[in-house]
């Protein structure tokens, strides 16, 4: 059962949090490696298949900021950071790096195992659903191939995360329609338990990367568009 499900690394300084995240996660039939620090937590990835990893922000030595990036030369798996109440400029920070999401501590340990099955749910969809899909052309310069999951800009490819893939795709499927942030959040994050600030640091990335490639326009208090 505890395969069928997935494992979790759950990496953080503070045995009781590590061991009570360990806890719920194993009753819900997860396979949990526990790691105290960003070095012991490369080791284990190096030597056991990972699903999705659970990081705490504040670490001695490399911390969970340093984790992520380095994790992300790697693999594409969910990456959740643990952060404090309050440090939205940390949250923002991890997301830009390439975080998939965040929850705020002190958290209840029922919403991260939620959170952490919405996460799995929507990275194992992603991996097969866009078999078969044509491309798509936005103009006279932007190409998104859903089955190799890649961007073009001018024939050139732009590097993009699977969260920034997955709302360019939902956008460009329906140019000019408006999708409301909770509409997106479903489609990239298969929820609506991670806050809308996610969306805007992602369209912010995906307008840097494109340029003007992406016309994406902001809605203030409705969502966001992809004009053709």
């Amino acid at each position: 059962m505890a395969e069928e499900n997935g494992t979790i690394l759950v990496v953080d300084d503070e045995y009781a949090l590590r061991r009570l995240l360990s806890s719920y996660l194993t009753k819900e039939g997860f396979r949990v490696l526990e790691a105290p620090d960003s070095q012991a937590a490369l080791s284990l990835f190096g030597q056991h298949h990972v699903d999705l990893a659970l990081i705490d922000v504040m670490m001695p030595g490399l911390d969970g900021f340093g984790l992520v990036r380095e994790l992300r030369k790697k693999t594409d798996i969910p990456l959740v950071l643990l952060t404090a109440k309050g440090e939205e400029s940390a949250k923002v920070a991890g997301l830009e790096i390439g975080a998939d999401d965040y929850i705020t501590k002190p958290f209840s340990a029922p919403e991260v195992v939620a959170r952490v099955r919405a996460h799995l749910r929507r990275f194992k969809g992603a991996l097969s659903s866009d078999e078969g899909v044509p491309e798509i052309h936005i103009g006279e310069h932007l190409v998104i191939d859903p089955n190799s999951r890649r961007c073009y800009v001018d024939s050139i490819e732009a590097d993009l995360s699977r969260r920034e893939f997955d709302l360019l795709f939902k956008l460009a499927s329906a140019p000019g329609k408006v999708f409301t942030r909770e509409a997106l959040l479903l489609a990239a994050w298969g929820t609506t338990f991670i806050t809308e600030k996610t969306i805007d640091v992602h369209v912010a990335s995906l307008r840097k990367k494109l340029g003007r490639a992406a016309n994406i326009t902001s809605l203030r208090g409705v969502g966001y568009r992809l004009d053709p």
